[in-house]
């Protein structure tokens, strides 16, 4: 007769865990083997908004500055 071994409800728990975390793992590693055209170019744009929200920011900050007449203190 075989003897069947259950898993306790705290090694169900981890084994779920561990499969959840494994998959994106796993496609994140395949992202970074080799990007394809689509990811690269997903890159390129993403990085092109955040230099732009960066660059709006300073020209904001810029500006308030210029209107409240701070001095050059620092």
């Amino acid at each position: 007769m075989r003897i069947i071994r259950r898993k306790s409800r705290l090694q169900r728990l981890r084994a779920t865990v561990e499969d959840s975390l494994a998959a994106p793992l796993a496609r994140r590693i395949h992202l970074l083997s080799r990007p394809s055209g689509k990811t690269a170019k997903a890159g390129l744009i993403a990085a092109g908004g955040l230099t732009g929200l960066t660059a709006g920011s300073a020209g904001i900050s810029s500006l308030r500055r210029r209107s409240e007449g701070a001095e050059d203190d620092s």
